[in-house]
């Protein structure tokens, strides 16, 4: 019984034209082979997974094939073969993160005196080089910089920012890029199809884009999700599952939560979370993400191209970005950042999240000017929604005002009667008004509906966006505006909210109806 090979390495590429995403470098490395114009020293940097290590073992290959074909190895020579299968004399592959000594070094220094045994070059593979100690850099210096003819040095990295200089300057250095979630989706689709394993695209590009860049990262990704529905079909709902991943309503609930200065349903958000597994380090990172998207919309002046996100996905984000200003969204990013940094070393996750989702509704707990542009649209929602602030006298009794009773409070001054139909008639005059004197929130959405009446005292909002028909659905939120409109016109109206479908059937459907029995309708104008 033969044993399981993991997909990255079942898949890893076995010539320069099975790497993907590098095409400036493979193309010069071949053109290098082509010429015979090989380097003795070269440098590949780049973040994990980008294949450094796999085109250091191709141009390994590619330097000793005894049949090269167009700069690529082929694969079925002695030379190739002994290669791939880890048994060459003459490619040494050494870890610097466990040998990084002098003596290591001083190794190499004394086997390079030896030449190859069938073979034209003797290869030095060191990975992770940014690990050696400033002896052992030092002893691999004058070896590095006059090696004799028949040895190449390939050194690989993640962090090239750590090497000497005196390294540098006597490599070829070559900077991989990380791989764009369109090649990964591809490869992706590419295995599965080999594979022969059923799977919906949507699953396919939400594990490419999990994976930042990393081949590596996306193949074991999708072993994990493979494994764990052995014998189904790979579908969205089934990744969403195994990755731990936050369905991306909850971004938008939960900025409007927390720009709302809802702590208790911020709260619920995080307890759902816990409840239902998922991995809190990984909301925020991807709630980070979520800011950064809206920050790119009201920044960029072609945010499509800088956002890997449907149509759809787009236009629900720029109705998003309008509730909240730039310095504010970046007051957030980076206070998200920070706990992003903090939860890899914390057994508290959940504490974490709760202070920072309070931190960013309290603006005044911090002493920046990001801080101060927070605490001006805070107050801004509050001027917006009627909440003034009271002022106390000598008795420290507050001061009340006509401005800020509440409903119980001027129903015990004055008994407030029901709206008639010529009310409700007035009321649509003044609908500009009421919408001006919401909520920053509230007041975009208030301006994406068309309003009716039915009867009676009551007045129907009809929405054709979800995100606008949810938000006013909450009864916080729906009394809110009851109040602004018995402010407005002394009587008592009830609000209903309806969903219809944008540019279907039954909008037309449902315009018709309101003409036939003769409703009133008022639609905003822009």
């Amino acid at each position: 019984m033969s044993s399981y090979t993991v997909l990255y390495r079942k898949y890893r590429p076995a010539d320069f034209s099975e790497v993907k995403g590098q095409e400036a470098i493979v193309k010069t490395l071949k053109n290098q082979i082509k010429a015979n114009r090989i380097g003795h020293a070269y440098l590949l940097c780049g973040t994990r997974g980008t294949g450094k290590t796999t085109i250091a073992k191709i141009l390994a290959k590619a330097v000793n094939c005894e049949h090269p074909v167009d700069g690529n190895p082929c694969g079925v020579c002695k030379s190739c073969q002994s290669i791939s299968d880890g048994t060459s004399m003459n490619v040494i592959e050494i870890d610097a993160a466990s040998n990084n000594g002098v003596d290591n070094i001083r190794q190499i220094r004394d086997e390079v005196q030896y030449s190859p045994t069938d073979a034209k070059y003797r290869v030095y593979i060191i990975d992770e080089v940014h690990m050696l100690s400033v002896g052992a850099f030092n002893a691999l210096l004058k070896t590095l910089e006059e090696p004799p003819s028949y040895v190449i040095f390939i050194l690989a990295t993640t962090e090239a920012h750590k090497l000497p200089i005196t390294i540098l300057s006597r490599c070829q250095r070559y900077d991989l890029k990380r791989i764009t979630t369109d090649v990964l989706a591809t490869r992706l689709t590419e295995l599965m199809e080999e594979e022969q394993i059923e799977y919906e695209e949507k699953a396919i590009r939400y594990i490419a884009k999990a994976a930042d860049g990393s081949v590596r990262d996306a193949l074991s990704l999708l072993e994990r999700c493979i494994a764990f529905y052995l014998g189904e079909k790979l579908t969205y709902e089934h990744v969403w599952e195994v990755l731990g991943a936050v369905d991306t309503k909850v971004y938008s609930e939960m900025l409007c939560n927390i720009l709302a200065q809802d702590t208790g349903k911020c709260m619920e958000l995080i307890e759902d979370l816990m409840m239902s597994g998922r991995e809190l380090g990984q909301f925020v990172t991807d709630f980070t993400w979520y800011l950064r998207n809206l920050l790119i919309i009201k920044s960029a002046d072609n945010p499509e191209e800088m956002i890997e996100v449907s149509f759809e996905k787009q236009s629900a984000l720029r109705e998003e970005a309008a509730l909240i200003e730039v310095p504010e969204l970046m007051r957030f990013i980076r206070i998200f950042s920070e706990l992003s940094n903090q939860m890899k070393f914390s057994t508290s996750k959940r504490v974490l999240l709760e202070i920072a989702v309070i931190k960013l509704m309290q603006p005044e707990m911090e002493q920046n000017i990001e801080a101060v542009f927070g605490r001006l649209a805070k107050l801004e929602r509050k001027l917006a929604n009627g909440r003034f602030v009271t002022t106390a006298k000598d008795d420290d009794e507050p001061v009340k005002t006509s401005e800020n009773l509440s409903l119980a409070e001027a129903a015990k001054e004055k008994v407030l009667e029901k709206a008639s139909p010529e009310d409700l008639k007035r009321l649509m005059d003044t609908w500009k008004k009421i919408i001006a004197k919401a909520a920053g929130i509230m007041k975009v959405h208030l301006k994406d509906c068309q309003i009716t009446t039915a009867g009676d005292n009551r007045l129907v909002l009809n929405f054709t966006k979800d995100m606008a028909f949810r938000y006013m659905q909450k009864d916080s939120n729906r009394q809110m505006l009851e109040e602004l409109i018995t402010k407005q016109t002394g009587k008592i109206i009830a609000v209903e909210c309806n969903l219809i479908q944008a540019g279907t059937q039954s909008e037309d459907q449902f315009m018709e109806n309101c003409k036939n029995i003769n409703m009133m309708i008022f639609e905003e104008e822009e």
